[in-house]
């Protein structure tokens, strides 16, 4: 079974003039244009591709990295509007829709909106939503206090920041526990401070360096795994492609890649970081 919005490691069944098709098993043969095949790639080879749906509304592959995918959270900006709702700009070929159920206000060409995305089952396509607490949790009982967690700020409220945690539950960033200004679509580390009687999450931001490095390290690894255990964003990368990302500097990707090298849990070569099993 293949992950509509996300990457999948998918066998090339046939090659043709545009390019390749690839094994989709249900979705039966995918095609995949020839500037996103790997050089030498051939009938039985594998590529980690990116499924979603093309200008014809069928399923297309692409080495492309987007913007943002299913189950993922990211501020995007609107390009175009129509009677299907608002189109948004995410790296591909074909924009991302909002539909008008999906928009807490509605929206216009140029806007930026932080939204969550998902794969609609019932009408089998891959579309945004800027109502986010009918996608993500606002309820903490499977968190504990002080446990770690990954945040992105959602928006900015009168008592603080709204953030997702972990991608799957929204919780508060109270104005004193935040300790500089904080940007929709941040990413940052922190912690559950605690867990109201409503269920309500509060949460704190880390300032640790050391901490922010061990979960950058984290954040490698599962990328890696995401992508069947190889990537090309090495010491050697653009710095914009490793921000696009991880949203870190060139700097701080190389220092936490280096600690995962030194502690042999991937290894460098000439086709980029390998994860070592």
């Amino acid at each position: 079974m293949v992950d509509i919005g996300s990457f999948n490691q998918l066998k090339i069944v046939k090659v043709v003039d545009f390019g390749a098709y690839l094994d989709g098993n249900e979705r039966g043969e995918i095609p995949i244009q020839r500037r996103d095949l790997p050089n030498g790639a051939d009938i039985g080879s594998c590529v980690s591709a990116f499924l979603y749906f093309g200008s014809d509304n069928k399923i297309t592959a692409t080495t492309i990295i987007p913007n943002v995918t299913v189950g993922e959270c990211a501020l995007l900006t609107v390009s175009d509007v129509n009677r299907a709702g608002a189109f948004l700009d995410w790296g591909l070929s074909k924009d991302l829709l909002v539909p008008f159920g999906e928009q807490k206000t509605p929206l216009k060409i140029g806007d930026s909106c932080f939204v969550y995305v998902f794969y609609d089952k019932n009408t089998d396509r891959i579309v945004a939503s800027t109502k986010l607490n009918r996608h993500l949790s606002e309820q903490g009982f499977s968190f504990r206090t002080n446990q770690a967690v990954a945040l992105q700020i959602a928006a900015r409220t009168d008592l603080g920041y709204k953030a997702v945690i972990d991608n799957r539950s929204l919780g508060l960033i109270f104005e004193p526990d935040a300790y500089r200004n904080l940007k929709v679509g941040e990413f940052l580390h922190g912690s559950i401070k605690r867990i109201r009687d409503d269920g309500k999450i509060d949460l704190l931001i880390s300032r640790s360096a050391s901490d922010f490095d061990e979960d950058l390290g984290k954040q490698i690894l599962a990328y890696l795994r995401k992508h069947g255990g190889v990537s090309n964003l090495d010491d050697k990368a653009p710095p914009e492609t490793i921000y696009k990302e991880f949203k870190v500097s060139k700097k701080k990707y190389k220092y936490a890649l280096g600690g995962l090298y030194k502690r042999r849990q991937v290894v460098l070569g000439a086709n980029g970081v390998q994860l070592v099993h």
